[in-house]
Formats: C-alpha cells, sequence, structure tokens
C-alpha cells in the first residue's frame, strides 16, 4: 500500500502526459504571439468578454478570463487536491516522514524569494507591494515542464513535485486571501463556511453519488467568489470532501473514479485554456533598463535564486535534523533539477503582481511582467537542463 502511486501520474500513459506538456507549452507561445501582433485586439478583446449567469434577481457578470481562472481552474485544483489526498491516505505523503520533505521545501520556496524580493524594495513601500510575485510555482507549467521526460522521470520525484507544487499554490491562496483581497465579505464567507461543513458530513455519511458533491461544491464556489477570496481554492475543499473509500464494496471508489474521468479533460483542455488565457503578456513599451530596477531584479532573482535555493536547503535541511527523508528514486541532483523548474511562477506570479500593483498611480505591469518572463524563463532552461543530463536515457518501471 505504501507504494500506491497517484492515478493521474500512473494509470495514463506516459504519451497522455507528453501530449499534454506540449500543449501546455504551445498555448503558452500561440498567447505571446497573438498579443504582440496584429491580433492583439481580438485576444484582449476574446478575454475580456462579459458572460453573465443569472437566477431570478441575482446575477453574476464577468469577463472570460475570471471564468477561466477562478472556474476552470477550480477543477484542475479539484483534480490537484483529490490525487494529494489519495496519496496521504495511502501512499507515499502517508507518514509525516514522507509529507515533511515537500512542505518543508514548499515554505523555504516561497520565504526565500520573498526575503530576496524585500531586500531590493523595502525603501519603497509601493514596490514592496510585490514581496509575493516570486513566492508562487506555477503547477501546471512545472508539471507540464517535467511531463516533456515521459516515463525517464521517477514516480517519486513526480509526486515530489506534485506535492510541493499544491502547497506553494495553496500558500499563493492563502497570501493572495490575507494580504491581497479586498472588500471581503463575511456573510459570503460565512455562507461558504456552512456549505464546507456539509461537504464534510457528506463525507462523514459516506455519500457515493457525484450529484451532490457537484451541487454544494457550485454553491461554495459561488459563495466564496462573493466573499472576495480567490474562487479556486474551493477545488481543494471539495477534493478533501470526496470519499475514497466506497461503504459498498462492489462499487469503485467515488474519488478513484472522478481522477480517472477529470484526467484527460484537465491535461487536455482546461491546462492548455488556462495557459492561453494567462501567457499573454503585452511587450510594447518594455525598455531594457527595466531589467535592472529594484522590482524586475527583485522577482528575476527571487524565482531563478530564490526558489531553488530556497527549496534545496530546507529539504536538506530537513533530512539533516531527521525531519524528512528523501524519497527512494530521488536523488539530491535531480531534487535540484525540479527545484530549478519550481522558480516558473508565471501565471500565478502575473496574477499576483496584478493584484499587487492595481491601485497604484505609477504603472509597473511591463516592468513586473518582465521579471516574471526573464525569471521563469531562466528556471526552466536551467530545470530541463540539468534534468536532461541527470534523468536516465531510459525509461524507468513504474
Amino acid at each position: 500500500m505504501g507504494n500506491k502511486l497517484p492515478a493521474i501520474l500512473i494509470e495514463g500513459d506516459h504519451k497522455q502526459q507528453k501530449i499534454g506538456g506540449a500543449l501546455l507549452l504551445l498555448a503558452t507561445l500561440f498567447a505571446m504571439i497573438m498579443v504582440n501582433s496584429s491580433l492583439s485586439g481580438f485576444y484582449i478583446n476574446l478575454l475580456d468578454t462579459p458572460i453573465a449567469i443569472s437566477v431570478g434577481a441575482n446575477a453574476i457578470n464577468k469577463p472570460i478570463l475570471l471564468w477561466i481562472n477562478e472556474g476552470l481552474m477550480t477543477v484542475f485544483f479539484l483534480l490537484v487536491g483529490m490525487e494529494i489526498k489519495q496519496d496521504i491516505l495511502e501512499g507515499e505523503l502517508s507518514t509525516l516522514h514522507k509529507i515533511a520533505l515537500p512542505g518543508l521545501g514548499a515554505v523555504g520556496g516561497m520565504v526565500v524569494p520573498a526575503l530576496i524580493y524585500t531586500f531590493y524594495n523595502h525603501h519603497n513601500p509601493t514596490t514592496l507591494a510585490g514581496w509575493a510575485i516570486p513566492t508562487a510555482t506555477d503547477i501546471a507549467f512545472a508539471l507540464g515542464l517535467l511531463t516533456l521526460f515521459g516515463n525517464r522521470v521517477a514516480n517519486s520525484l513526480k509526486i515530489f513535485l506534485l506535492a510541493l507544487a499544491i502547497f506553494d499554490d495553496l500558500g499563493a491562496i492563502i497570501i493572495i486571501a490575507l494580504f491581497y483581497s479586498a472588500d471581503l465579505s463575511l456573510v459570503s464567507m460565512a455562507i461558504a463556511a456552512g456549505f464546507t461543513f456539509i461537504l464534510f458530513l457528506m463525507n462523514y455519511l459516506q455519500v457515493q453519488r457525484i450529484p451532490p458533491y457537484v451541487l454544494v461544491g457550485i454553491m461554495l464556489w459561488l459563495s466564496v467568489l462573493q466573499s472576495g477570496v480567490h474562487a479556486a481554492l474551493v477545488g481543494v475543499v471539495l477534493a478533501f470532501s470526496i470519499p475514497l473509500k466506497s461503504k459498498y464494496p462492489e462499487r469503485r471508489s467515488l474519488l478513484r473514479e472522478l481522477i480517472h474521468d477529470l484526467k484527460p479533460t484537465v491535461a487536455y483542455g482546461i491546462m492548455p485554456i488556462f495557459a492561453f488565457a494567462n501567457a499573454g503578456v503585452p511587450l510594447d513599451g518594455v525598455e531594457s533598463g527595466h531589467i535592472f530596477g529594484s522590482v524586475s531584479i527583485g522577482i528575476i532573482l527571487g524565482l531563478f535564486v530564490g526558489k531553488q535555493l530556497g527549496i534545496f536547503a530546507t529539504c536538506w535541511l530537513g533530512v539533516r535534523l531527521g525531519l524528512a527523508q528523501l524519497p527512494r528514486g530521488i536523488s539530491w541532483a535531480t531534487l535540484y533539477g525540479v527545484s530549478l523548474l519550481c522558480g516558473v511562477g508565471f501565471t500565478m506570479s502575473l496574477f499576483i503582481g496584478s493584484l499587487a500593483f492595481e491601485n497604484t498611480i505609477e504603472s509597473y505591469a511591463s516592468v513586473y511582467r518582465l521579471g516574471i518572463i526573464i525569471g521563469s524563463f531562466l528556471s526552466a532552461i536551467a530545470g530541463l537542463i540539468v534534468l536532461q543530463r541527470l534523468l536516465p536515457k531510459k525509461a524507468m518501471e513504474s
């Protein structure tokens, strides 16, 4: 049981993982080309197109970009959350020592980049607001890059990155909720807490049908959306309420059934759509001098240096102190390669940047975007080069 691995990593073949990663990168490239060409107007207008859903007198009218970032990505976090839950209960993260390593790495990978950015921007309260930009790891891009190596990657290394990235993204969501959320609605948060209680009550009662979870999950998502907190968090809450084991021996686990059904949708649809919607960064107005500003330098060094240093150092220290253990199939060299990939903050960093500087008089958009692009690009290239050299040339056995 201890060697049981998440379904998203082993039940599907490695060809599916590589295709999903390739689609993700192609969507990113396509978005960058469109927004920096004569098609930029079409791209921007498309994402700004409002879509309204109304029930009686109540209506939600949001642009397509928000439906993608807080709607479709909720499904992505649902899938990742279910994978993590499965592995915590019966797999590689089932003991404190095993879950401690990615947990420590995530903490170090957020604290060190934040300190680096703060060091370069402590003198300016306005630019200091962007301290959280380099703390994020883009889970979709990091996993997409790793899947390019297919079954040359040990399952334990994939699990480590998956767990670290989800912890990191949860940390980013908490940061957004605490430091970048405005006009929080206590009433909506209270209603959301009520729906959360219902979900876990259903789990306790071993409800084995999907529709009730979908219905309550939608109500929870609407409540969180109205509360001012990032609604993608609902995916993780919903995931941990889905029962892993069935009280009917003849029936398949509801959690495993949902993982199986959502896996191709997320890999081939949601992740590329999310990349396309968020990777369109206009470069007009960007000057070479922006690279040496405190904001861009703080972000570049935070992502490229801070991420790898924070993750690798805290993992090494945790193992040395006996707080964690290095899983079988992971060497310190390959862990360093994955630490580099975690410096790809990209879409999540762009999102945090838009929140950090949305109320400033001076525009920092092109500056922080340039820093994120350079920092993420350097991390991705360095990580791919290191892993290409270190991973075995032949496929590894699952």
